[in-house]
């Protein structure tokens, strides 16, 4: 499995518009999107105006042509004028894992 983690600094008052963007990917996207297994939004205990996503695919090919893809492009700049600077992202392998 590949994918990434990724830490965004929202706007004030945003957070919620981001939390439903991503709702709407997983209902909208997801179903369309070859190799998407799954994905989480966390918000950390810690850090007020953060929020961290978890992004699963199959395997770096699903990865790297969703990210490709003009419609995820378009998708993520909806995201991006909801936060303060691009997001610092973690791309890899997962290695160990999983939910039951």
């Amino acid at each position: 499995m590949y994918g990434t983690i990724f830490r965004m600094k929202v706007k004030r008052g945003q957070e919620q518009k981001v939390v439903e963007l991503f709702q709407e990917w997983e209902r909208e996207r997801k179903p369309k999107v070859k190799g998407a297994l799954g994905g989480y939004l966390l918000k950390p205990d810690k850090k007020a105006g953060e929020l961290v996503g978890v992004v699963v695919f199959q395997d770096k090919a699903s990865y790297t042509a969703n990210a490709s893809n003009p419609e995820q492009d378009r998708w993520y700049h909806r995201v991006r004028e909801c936060l303060e600077a691009d997001p610092a992202w973690e791309d890899g392998e997962y290695v160990a894992g999983g939910v039951r």
